[in-house]
C-alpha cells in the first residue's frame, strides 16, 4: 500500500502544474498596495507555497478562482475594517526559495525563476512572472500589517516518500538534516522579513503530515511523530524571534489534520493538498491565531437579498436589502445611520442629502445620475421608493452610496455578503 502513496506524491510533487490566475474575489492584485503613506486599511501579504495559492486538483484557476484559507482570512478580515491581500504564494515552493525570493525582494531586483529555484516554473508557469517583479513586492511587504508564511512541506517530502525504506538512525539523521536546512532558511527569510517592515505582525504555519493511517501505520506513526518534531522546531523558531521583539505567532495546523488526512485532503485523488474542509480548517486556525476568534459565515438562501455587514455588524432593520431584476438595493437611511452619516429629505425635488464627513452625495428619485460633491455622476440604475409597511424608504443600489461617500464595499460572492468598511 505504501508504494501507491509514494508513487502518487512523487508524482505530484514532479508535475503539479498551476494557471496564471492567482487571486480570487476580493483579493488585491500583487502589488496593487504601492501607496506613499499608510491608510486605515488592513493590509495582509501571505507568502509561501501552494498552500497559500490555495491550490486543489481539477480546478482552473482562470474558469473558478481557487477558495483557499486566504481568501477566507480575507473575508474574516473584513469583520475588522478596511482589508487589502495581496497572495505572493508559489506552488512548489521549498524554504530555499522562498530565502531566495525574499532576498531578491530586499535587493530590490527582478530574479529568474531558476535563480528562484531549478525546476519551479515547470510546477507554477507564474514563477517567471512573480520572479521578475520581485522589486515591486518590496513595497507590498513594507507596508503590510501582517504576514502570513506556509512553507515546509515541500522539504518534507523526502520523508514521506522514503520513510519505509529508511532504519531509525537513518530516519533521524535525515529529519536532523531537513530540520537544519528549514532553521537555516526561515531564519534568513524571518530576518529580512523584520529588516523590510520591523512593525509587522507575522504568522508562520506549521505543517501537517499529508499521508493518512491506511497507507502504512508504521510509516504513518512515524511521520506523525516527524510532524509534531516539526512543530516543536517552529515554536521554538517563533520564540526565539519573539525574543528578540518579533511580533510573531506560530498558527498549529499539523495537530488539526492528525487523523483525517483523508477527510481534509484530496489524498484520495492522489493529490496531497486541503480539500475545502482542509482550507476551512486551516483558515480557522489562522483566524484565531490572529484574533482570537474565527466568524463562521452565514449564507442567504438562493433568491434571498444579500447580507450586508456594515463596520463587522450584520445591518437588521426591518428595512431589508431587496432583490429587483438580479440587483441588490438597500434602503439609504440603513446605510446612514449604520455608519453614522446625515441624510435630509427634500419633498420638492423628491431627493436625499446624505452627509459624511467631507463628502455630500445627493440622490434624486428616478434620476439617472447622483451629485457627489456638486459632481453629476451617471448611475446605471436610479433610486426608487420603496413601501414597507405604511412607509416610503428610499432605496439605492449599495455602490452608489458606497462610492459617493467613500466607503470600503468589498462583496464576497461565496457568502452573498457585502462588507462596508469606512
Amino acid at each position: 500500500m505504501v508504494k501507491f502513496w509514494k508513487k502518487g506524491l512523487a508524482a505530484i510533487t514532479g508535475t503539479l502544474m498551476l494557471a496564471v490566475t492567482l487571486l480570487g474575489p476580493g483579493i488585491a492584485p500583487a502589488y496593487a498596495a504601492e501607496t506613499a503613506a499608510k491608510d486605515h486599511t488592513y493590509r495582509i501579504v501571505t507568502l509561501g507555497d501552494s498552500l497559500t495559492v490555495g491550490y486543489e486538483p481539477d480546478i482552473d484557476p482562470a474558469v473558478k478562482p481557487y477558495y483557499g484559507f486566504v481568501e477566507r482570512l480575507n473575508e474574516q478580515a473584513l469583520h475588522y475594517g478596511r482589508t487589502e491581500v495581496t497572495n505572493l504564494g508559489i506552488g512548489g515552493l521549498k524554504t530555499e526559495g522562498l530565502k531566495n525570493y525574499i532576498q531578491a525582494i530586499v535587493d530590490e531586483r527582478a530574479i529568474t525563476a531558476d535563480e528562484l529555484q531549478p525546476g519551479l516554473s515547470g510546477i507554477d508557469p507564474r514563477t517567471k512572472q512573480i520572479g521578475a517583479a520581485a522589486a515591486k513586492a518590496k513595497s507590498v511587504v513594507a507596508n503590510a500589517d501582517l504576514i502570513t508564511v506556509t512553507i515546509g512541506g515541500n522539504d518534507m517530502m523526502s520523508l514521506v516518500n522514503t520513510i519505509s525504506e529508511m532504519n531509525d538512525e537513518q530516519l533521524k539523521a535525515n529529519i536532523a538534516q531537513l530540520f537544519e536546512q528549514y532553521t537555516d532558511n526561515v531564519t534568513s527569510v524571518m530576518t529580512n522579513l523584520q529588516l523590510l517592515n520591523p512593525g509587522a505582525a507575522i504568522v508562520l504555519a506549521d505543517q501537517y503530515n499529508p499521508m493518512p493511517k491506511i497507507a502504512d501505520e508504521i510509516a504513518y506513526a512515524k511521520l506523525v511523530a516527524a510532524a509534531g518534531e516539526f512543530t516543536k522546531l517552529v515554536d521554538g523558531l517563533a520564540a526565539e524571534f519573539a525574543s528578540q521583539g518579533v511580533d510573531i505567532k506560530v498558527a498549529h495546523v499539523a495537530q488539526k489534520f492528525v487523523g483525517s488526512e483523508i477527510t481534509m485532503t484530496h489524498i484520495l485523488k492522489k493529490d496531497i493538498h486541503p480539500n475545502q474542509y482542509g482550507y476551512e480548517t486551516m483558515a480557522i486556525i489562522f483566524a484565531e491565531t490572529i484574533w482570537g476568534s474565527y466568524k463562521a459565515p452565514v449564507v442567504p438562501a438562493q433568491g434571498q437579498p444579500m447580507r450586508i455587514v456594515v463596520k463587522g455588524k450584520e445591518l437588521n432593520t426591518p428595512y431589508k436589502p431587496i432583490l429587483r431584476d438580479n440587483l441588490n438595493y438597500v434602503a439609504i437611511q440603513d446605510i446612514v445611520n449604520a455608519v453614522g452619516a446625515t441624510t435630509k429629505w427634500e419633498n420638492k425635488t423628491s431627493s436625499a442629502t446624505i452627509t459624511f464627513g467631507d463628502q455630500t452625495v445627493v440622490v434624486t428619485i428616478g434620476a439617472k445620475t447622483v451629485m457627489v460633491n456638486g459632481t453629476a455622476v451617471p448611475i446605471d440604475t436610479p433610486a426608487f421608493l420603496h413601501k414597507v409597511g405604511k412607509e416610503d424608504k428610499t432605496y439605492v443600489p449599495l455602490a452608489v452610496i458606497a462610492s459617493g461617500l467613500g466607503f470600503d464595499v468589498q462583496y464576497v460572492s461565496k457568502q452573498r455578503t457585502a462588507f462596508i468598511n469606512l
